[in-house]
C-alpha cells in the first residue's frame, strides 16, 4: 500500500450504485477493504454468500440482516460477523436511509475499482 497518508470523507466520493436502492464507496488498507453502503427503504435484496469474512457495522438507520435460515435486527451502533459460506442480505427497516459499513477480510479483488482513487495494490 502507498504510504500516502492523505485523508477521505466518504460522504465526498463517487458512489457506485449497486442497483436501484444501494450505492456504494471504498477503503482499503493492505489486506482488509472496507465498504460503505447506503440501503434505500423498498430496495431489492438479493440473497448472496461469498469466500469472505464479512463486518457488518450499521452506522444509520435499522434493518433486518437474513443469514441462512434466520435473521437479527440491528440498528446504529450494532454489528455481526458474517462467516464466510453464510447466504446473507440486507433489508432496511422504516423510511431512513441505512449507512451500513462492511469490512472484508482478506481484501476483495472484485472491490478494487472501489479504491482506486487511493493508489492501493490490492493482492
Amino acid at each position: 500500500m502507498t504510504t500516502d497518508l492523505k485523508a477521505y470523507d466518504w460522504n465526498e466520493l463517487e458512489r457506485e450504485v449497486v442497483r436501484p436502492g444501494v450505492t456504494r464507496v471504498g477503503f482499503a488498507g493492505d489486506n482488509v477493504i472496507c465498504v460503505f453502503n447506503w440501503l434505500e427503504p423498498g430496495m431489492e435484496t438479493r440473497p448472496h454468500s461469498h469466500t469472505f469474512e464479512q463486518l457488518v457495522l450499521i452506522l444509520q438507520g435499522r434493518i433486518k440482516l437474513h443469514l441462512d435460515d434466520g435473521s437479527v435486527e440491528l440498528s446504529a451502533g450494532g454489528m455481526i460477523r458474517i462467516p464466510p459460506g453464510v447466504t446473507h442480505y440486507a433489508e432496511p427497516l422504516g423510511q431512513e436511509t441505512v449507512l451500513n459499513l462492511d469490512i472484508f477480510s482478506p481484501a476483495r479483488i472484485d472491490y478494487a475499482h472501489l479504491v482506486k482513487y487511493q493508489l492501493v495494490q490490492m493482492p
